[in-house]
């Protein structure tokens, strides 16, 4: 098969072929319809993510179709359309796995970085850590959702009612859940780096009633904030816009 192979760190990814995995008892074989890119990858690509696997192929918001499963995979069947995301196998046995807690089993491996991930024509991926997916999302559409979705949404349900909500970072989570939120009703307000003329108009575009710079006050106190940009210094910056008990 042919994929997208990172074969050193700071090096771009090279067009090979090579050979075919094979499922696992536990595993699924995917024939890769899409997967998207996250800005993780390019982490892993540039170096600042210590010990990949290498040679990788790198991706982990794979959508494809299952041509084949290990002896032990019940939850899935032959052509069916699934999701694979970031977390791509765990312990199981420790006290965050046996909590659902699984992102922070300290013997978690991940798809794209520890695991071969989706930038080939195939792939293999633990079946327990796989999603079936609904019907009513294309492809392209529901591969951002195995990643930024996910971990935006795990963010967003912690603000509860908050109908005023900050977004500090305007990029794929949040360009997703800025949607989710005007459905529900709340106002969003988006915060991107200072002179992000740009992004600040994408925020407005997609419903965010006012967006700005990160250096900027809201023009109202927000109910609760998230933080999506690796930037400490925002923390801070977020807690001063966010009302009392936010």
């Amino acid at each position: 098969m042919h994929a997208m192979v990172l074969e050193k760190a700071q090096h771009s990814l090279r067009w090979a072929e090579v050979p075919m995995p094979t499922p696992g008892p536990t595993q699924v074989l995917l024939q890769v319809n899409a997967c998207g890119v996250c800005r993780t990858d390019l982490h892993i690509v540039d170096g600042e993510l210590d010990n990949p696997k290498l040679p990788l192929v790198l991706g982990h918001q794979i959508v494809g179709q299952v041509l084949d499963m290990g002896a032990k995979v019940k939850a899935f069947q032959m052509g069916q359309r699934v999701g694979v995301p970031w977390l791509g196998h765990t312990c199981q046995h420790c006290r965050y796995c046996r909590s659902h807690r699984e992102n922070l089993c300290d013997r978690a491996t991940f798809t794209g970085y520890h695991l071969d991930g989706g930038y080939a024509e195939y792939a293999v991926a633990d079946a327990q850590f796989c999603f079936a997916l609904p019907a009513g999302y294309g492809d392209l559409q529901v591969a951002p959702l195995l990643c930024a979705g996910l971990i935006g949404y795990r963010a967003y349900r912690m603000t509860g009612d908050a109908s005023t909500l900050g977004f500090y970072g305007f990029g794929a989570a949040a360009h997703i859940l800025v949607q989710l939120a005007q459905y529900q009703g709340r106002q969003v307000y988006g915060f991107t780096r200072p002179g992000d003329i740009a992004g600040q108009q994408f925020a407005r575009d997609l419903g965010a009633v006012w967006a700005g710079g990160s250096d900027q006050p809201p023009p109202h106190p927000l109910d609760a904030a998230i933080i999506f940009a690796p930037a400490g210094e925002l923390v801070p910056v977020a807690l001063k816009a966010v009302a009392k008990g936010g």
